[in-house]
């Protein structure tokens, strides 16, 4: 009878073991590489840089199985420079990513910390930039976010199941302000949706930066960082054709109240294609027209516009290493001049810069 006992209560020790089950990763990616610009401020530069192509980082991911399709998660991701070992995002531990919350196959996911916005998550994956090509291949001043020039801190965030194809998904910043709820806090909605060779996706931001306090839900100091407020509507689209990948994106960006203008408009125009000529080598090429529209608070209008193109060759030497090259273009006139390529480390004295880059990334 004993042992009847004690073997009951060992399968029931062992189901409940069984029943919450957890998992810890460790991950990681470092992108170094040597980068030669045209023209910075009318000189040559030639630099090493780190996480051009994608940002260096580790994390640490986890799950535990709560029962009855519910997870409880979490990420904690760090981006760092490689040259000197700095941790990146102004200084912070986990400045990429830092986020708990729960997941159910049918209800969705709910996560709250500091995270992406939704145009990082649905359209970001549809430009160059934010798929094959880096922080080159960005808009001028990565002004539609679709680089992830800022994380929204104190945010909840839900992200849906996927219904045939279409997810879904939004998320709300809080300023943290105590009887100022609109001051610095952010919100974003947007969603994807994916049939066979096409992925279509699009996204809404909306950040509110008045009286920026530093609790609130943008503290990145992005290059609009003291605007009144600055607004984002961006779509873009993937289409496979065999090994040919062609993509396509339109944003419109809203800059208020900014260094003397009363708005800066962006409207952004984008084309790539990527070719898999082997499953280990492939080649990508982008074109992007950024039209700006500024108002003067003192009365008139100015306008520019800017032409910016890049290649890439990409060579995978395994599963978790590869090598690659790339050149970028920008033109810049009228009111857009000087040219500056995002990424570079500072704008041309004219209003043309090119920058090459030759590197090598490892992800673990």
């Amino acid at each position: 009878m004993k042992r009847l006992v004690l073997a009951s209560v060992a399968l029931s020790l062992l189901s409940s073991v069984s029943y919450a089950q957890s998992s810890v990763t460790l991950y990681g990616l470092v992108d170094e590489g040597f980068d030669f610009t045209s023209n910075v401020g009318g000189k040559r530069a030639y630099q090493m840089e780190s996480g051009i192509l994608q940002g260096s980082r580790w994390g640490l991911a986890g799950t535990e199985d709560l029962g009855g399709g519910m997870q409880a998660i979490f990420r904690l991701e760090n981006g760092f420079d490689l040259n000197n070992g700095a941790l990146g995002q102004g200084g912070r531990m986990f400045g990429r990513q830092a986020y708990v919350g729960l997941s159910s196959t049918t209800a969705g996911t709910l996560t709250m910390g500091r995270q992406y916005d939704s145009v990082v998550d649905y359209v970001g994956p549809l430009t160059a930039n934010g798929s094959w090509g880096g922080e080159f291949f960005s808009h001028p001043f990565d002004n539609d976010n679709t680089n992830n020039s800022f994380r929204i801190n104190n945010s909840i965030k839900y992200t849906s199941p996927s219904y045939s194809g279409l997810q879904l998904g939004g998320l709300y910043g809080f300023s943290n302000d105590p009887g100022g709820t609109k001051t610095n806090r952010a919100w974003s909605a947007g969603g994807s949706y994916s049939n066979g060779p096409i992925v279509i996706g699009a996204a809404y931001l909306n950040v509110n930066r008045q009286a920026r306090t530093t609790f609130g839900a943008v503290t990145d100091g992005d290059p609009f960082a003291t605007a009144g407020w600055q607004r984002v509507a961006a779509a873009g689209v993937n289409f496979l054709i065999g090994q040919l990948t062609l993509g396509g994106a339109f944003s419109y960006t809203n800059v208020h109240n900014l260094a003397g203008f009363s708005s800066m408009i962006f409207q952004n125009y984008e084309v790539s294609a990527r070719f898999a000529m082997t499953p280990a080598f492939s080649l990508g090429v982008m074109y992007d027209y950024t039209h700006l529209r500024e108002g003067v608070q003192t009365g008139g209008v100015a306008k520019g516009h800017w032409h910016e193109g890049g290649v890439m060759a990409d060579y995978a030497l395994s599963k978790r290493t590869d090598v690659y090259a790339q050149a970028f273009y920008q033109q810049a006139t009228g009111a857009a001049g000087p040219a500056w390529i995002v990424g570079t480390t500072g704008a041309a004295s004219g209003d043309h810069q090119v920058a090459a880059r030759v590197g090598l990334r490892h992800k673990f």
